[in-house]
């Protein structure tokens, strides 16, 4: 295969004052399985539309390949079509036998094809959309986070799909598929670009590392610095003492200095003050040094939480609870039980459609949330929730975000100042602060609900997929934060990494 070189890239969108990559150089090989790592807004999206040739830009990409970018753009009218009728637009010149045996590697029946799309769940979008990506020759393949909204299952089938293929870049902020599936890393650090050879968990143990040494090799430094400061002020006071003795003097208390002791006062002065400036100068290379050790640092900023305490313990619970909405034949889901105490972290786990999110719409509204949706259904068996218990919530969806961050604050009773400064610790840069929130990245609106829901006091955090499209680093963030505080938690993510380390009890739906 061959290499993508970037030399003395710069890039910048016409709307901003701030370029999202300045004189940037690096090597790729298209054979690689390359993960894409980076916080919310750093420009992995953009780099890949960069690939593609949307922009223009100055310094040279050098690339021989054709690209092809998941997932495919489609227009409202095309939801209404089949893949089978879509694929020649997605991938010209695309070969349907070839989309069918990638189909069956994806577990996939292939009646999908010629089903409408908008009768496909995500996973089946994703897993069709996969086949068509992969069905051509000498593509080099841009994957931009290929398990967003998809259960378990799902996740797990294209982690294995991808784990058997190789020329592509992988952004995704999932800890588990990047372990999976990628053999190299291509970073975008806080300052620089790095690649490195390994999969996610191998560069995060060599970034710590390098962390860890530059944070010591900066209070080296600063005690350097230090010392260098205190020796200088001590010689620049003895300079401007003995330069004061150059002229005037008392005979009586001076009775043997001569007229010529004032040349050897100068010498000396002048001998000094040298030494002066050869402090400063180390001091100033001391500086130049320190300051770029930490350039790169990812420091994961510690959030607060204000939790309520509640009169009860037990705080939801269902009995052979059922649901089913008006316009549907069957239940969504039946025979459900489980209870929500005081201190649970309780995640739900299912399959796409299972009723997660349902189930969390009959606990906002017995509980007299507000703004929880439209849609009608009817509840049988048991479901209580606490009397006066107040939820903070966290919606799967963004659309609704809308206006500045300033309204937005406004309308969920937030301090703003406060607020930006959640949104600061969770790395969303000030240069957003001005822009309406519907021109933010995925991830930056992700962000504002975190953020809005963390500023809200509450018995009970419902959750619904806060991490898609979320950084690594921010992730990380919010286990520290909930194993600090210990909220009591209703949680739907299918990130296994913060499963694991976060939930006290699993809900199978």
């Amino acid at each position: 295969m061959a290499q993508i070189k970037v030399n003395h890239l710069t890039f910048a969108y016409e709307s901003s004052f701030d370029n999202i990559f300045e004189d940037v150089s690096f090597t790729i090989d298209t054979s690689w399985k390359l993960g894409f790592i980076g916080r919310n807004g750093k420009g992995k999206t953009t780099f890949l539309n960069l690939l593609l040739g949307k922009y223009e830009y100055s310094g040279s990409i050098s690339l021989d390949w054709a690209c092809d970018y998941f997932p495919y753009a489609m227009e409202p009218s095309d939801l209404s079509k089949t893949a089978d009728e879509l694929m020649e637009q997605w991938k010209p010149g695309v070969e349907s036998w070839r989309v069918m045996c990638e189909l069956s590697e994806l577990a996939v029946d292939m009646e999908l094809l010629y089903r409408p799309i908008r009768t496909l769940s995500f996973g089946e979008r994703t897993k069709v959309m996969l086949a068509v990506l992969f069905s051509g020759e000498n593509d080099f393949l841009l994957i931009d986070e290929p398990t967003n909204h998809l259960d378990q299952e799902a996740r797990e089938i294209v982690k294995r799909y991808l784990a058997g293929k190789k020329g592509f870049i992988l952004v995704s902020h999932d800890r588990d598929l990047l372990d999976a599936c990628v053999d190299h890393v291509l970073v975008l650090n806080r300052s620089t670009i790095e690649v490195q050879a390994g999969n996610f968990s191998s560069w995060w143990e060599n970034k710590t590392r390098a962390d860890a040494f530059a944070q010591a090799e900066n209070e080296k430094h600063l005690r350097e610095i230090g010392r260098l400061r205190g020796a200088m002020m001590e010689s620049q006071r003895w300079a401007t003492k003995s330069e004061n003795t150059k002229i005037g003097y008392d005979p009586i208390k001076e009775h043997d200095r001569s007229k010529n002791t004032r040349g050897y006062i100068g010498a000396k002065t002048k001998k000094m003050e040298a030494r002066v400036k050869v402090y400063e100068q180390r001091m100033e290379k001391n500086i130049a040094e320190k300051e770029g050790l930490l350039q790169d640092v990812e420091q994961i900023r510690d959030l607060k939480l204000s939790p309520m305490e509640h009169y009860k313990d037990r705080l939801v619970e269902a009995r052979e609870m059922s649901l089913c909405y008006e316009d549907g034949a069957a239940p969504v889901f039946s025979g459900l039980s489980f209870e929500i105490m005081k201190g649970d972290r309780v995640f739900l786990q299912g399959s796409n459609g299972c009723g997660k999110s349902s189930l969390i719409k009959a606990i906002l509204r017995q509980a007299g949330t507000k703004d929880v949706g439209t849609e009608s259904f009817t509840i049988s068996g048991k479901l209580e929730v606490a009397s006066n218990l107040v939820i903070s919530y966290i919606n799967q969806d963004t659309s609704h975000l809308h206006g500045d961050l300033r309204m937005h604050a406004f309308e969920h009773g937030l301090d703003y100042s406060l607020f930006l400064s959640v949104l600061r610790q969770l790395d969303l840069e000030q240069v957003q602060f001005d822009k309406k929130i519907e021109e933010f990245s995925e991830g930056q609106k992700k962000k504002v609900l975190i953020a809005t829901s963390i500023l809200t006091p509450a018995h009970l955090y419902i959750w619904d997929e806060p991490l898609n499209y979320v950084d690594v680093f921010s992730r990380m963030q919010l286990e520290k934060l909930i194993s600090e505080y210990q909220p009591t938690m209703l949680i739907v993510e299918h990130d296994v990494r913060f499963r694991e380390k976060m939930a006290t009890k699993t809900v199978e739906m």
